[in-house]
């Protein structure tokens, strides 16, 4: 876990830094406090997905771009080898190809234990997301629409207004979701 925050802090401080934003003008564009963006920066806190999500928008930035690494010519992804980030133990979020700039694009897969549900802030405008259930059944709730994608079945959607995901079921749900940026 260690590697993936000291990551993130480097990312967040990198990019704020090449922008000239303070603390300061982090936390009032981002919702999150200076104390927590420092202790993020410092690799002091293990931050969430919702908190991952507001820095990401309010700097609008890609969600991975926080969690980026120097990729190789060719990667071989094992699920066992990556770090989740975690909304909870319920929830988690393996960043499997990170947001690369000339591809507009970030591929995770995610997990959700029965009974669990994630509500997302909406992305910024033109944001897109493609899902593909693996396994479980996943119910999702877009602005006033309900969806159920069962293993097998895919969804795209406008991520740019709040959407939930829940498990409504008895058995873990595991999805791969692509990220578009335009």
């Amino acid at each position: 876990m260690e590697n993936i925050q000291k990551s993130i802090g480097e990312n967040l401080r990198n990019i704020r830094k090449t922008r000239g934003c303070s603390l300061d003008a982090a936390a009032e564009i981002t919702g999150v406090s200076k104390a927590m963006l420092g202790q993020i920066e410092r690799g002091e806190s293990n931050p969430t997905v919702t908190t991952l999500w507001k820095i990401a928008s309010g700097l609008q930035v890609s969600f991975s771009s926080l969690i980026h690494e120097e990729p190789s010519d060719v990667q071989f992804i094992e699920l066992k080898t990556l770090t989740p980030i975690m909304e909870s133990s319920n929830y988690r979020v393996y960043p499997v190809f990170p947001f690369d700039p000339r591809k507009k694009f970030e591929i995770f897969t995610v997990e959700i234990e029965p009974g669990c549900q994630h509500t997302s802030d909406k992305h910024n405008e033109g944001v897109e997301e493609y899902i593909t259930v693996m396994s479980g059944t996943l119910e999702m709730e877009i602005g006033d629409q309900r969806i159920t994608v069962r293993p097998g079945n895919s969804i795209k959607f406008s991520a740019n207004k709040a959407h939930t995901y829940k498990n409504l079921g008895d058995e873990l749900i595991r999805y791969q979701a692509v990220m578009y940026y335009p």
